[in-house]
């Protein structure tokens, strides 16, 4: 069982920044000033959970097999203490036959990142904070 795991953050990917930041503000979520022009934007929900959105655009500039209607638009974000953690924890969980989407990689943004499928398909990130 992997016990050092944390969700973190629900995330979407979205078409239109600032149309989906408009909906989420008239929900009463507080969005950043400035969000709807950004490629990825977080917004903190009661409790500490985070929502994460990013465009279509900033999900392929990653993940280049990504095309709108061949991937999920909604992943859970699993927060992990280090990045060796990712590693074990995708690795537990392919050899366990899920499928793994994205194998572990030292992310640009500056986190070791991973997705896997759950039973259903849906996304599964597993990341952890790089080393400064």
């Amino acid at each position: 069982m992997i016990t050092d795991a944390k969700l973190d953050a629900i995330g979407i990917v979205v078409a239109d920044m600032g149309r989906a930041l408009a909906f989420y503000r008239l929900l009463g979520l507080d969005v950043p000033p400035g969000a709807e022009d950004a490629p990825h934007a977080e917004l903190t929900l009661p409790g500490g959970l985070r929502l994460l959105l990013d465009t279509e655009a900033t999900i392929a500039s990653f993940h280049p097999d990504w095309k709108p209607g061949t991937g999920g638009r909604v992943s859970l974000a699993f927060a992990f203490p280090e990045p060796a953690a990712v590693d074990a924890a995708y690795a537990q969980l392919t050899a366990a036959g899920y499928h793994g989407e994205l194998t572990p990689f030292d992310a640009f943004w500056g986190q070791r990142y991973a997705t896997v499928h759950d039973p259903d398909g849906t996304g599964v990130d597993l990341f952890a904070p790089l080393a400064t």
